[in-house]
């Protein structure tokens, strides 16, 4: 068994090294692997820009010019987006304790509340999160958030 690892480990790691020298091949043509030709020699965008252009992100280098809305909008979002992932975590704490609970019921009904909580205040963000899109799609229609 081991022998069998070491052999399949090695072959990884000579692949490897083998396709490292290759990396600049590839890479000397890439500012040409992402231009778009439509045959007039002024229209050519690069692929990237264009992809950034037309799902509204800001490509003009004016990033200074965000508006209170947005940056309030940004704030809710990434909170929720937080206390989300705080509640997904007490979750996973929660099933972990439950497992090394050892048969003890005062531990298993703790953890077992435990998720209970924390489902309803991650039922509750989510919810809050929804409606948090839904207004800020309203109030700010060319916002990143409300592009229906």
């Amino acid at each position: 068994m081991k022998n069998i690892f070491y052999k399949f480990s090695g072959l990884i790691i000579l692949m490897f090294f083998l396709a490292v020298p290759l990396l600049p091949i590839n890479a000397a043509n890439l500012n040409d692997a992402f231009r778009v030709d439509s045959g007039d020699i002024y229209s050519n965008q690069d692929r990237l820009d264009s992809a950034a252009y037309n799902a509204r992100f800001n490509i003009a280098g004016n990033a200074g010019a965000l508006t209170p809305e947005q940056i309030i909008s940004t704030a809710i979002t990434a909170l929720l987006s937080l206390l989300g992932v705080i509640f997904v975590a007490l979750i996973v704490f929660s099933g972990f304790s439950w497992m090394i609970a050892g048969g003890d019921e005062q531990k298993v009904t703790k953890a077992k509340d435990m998720i209970r909580e924390s489902l309803i205040g991650l039922v509750i963000v989510l919810g809050a999160y929804a409606v948090s899109y839904f207004v800020i799609g309203f109030l700010m229609p060319g916002s990143q958030m409300g592009a229906f």
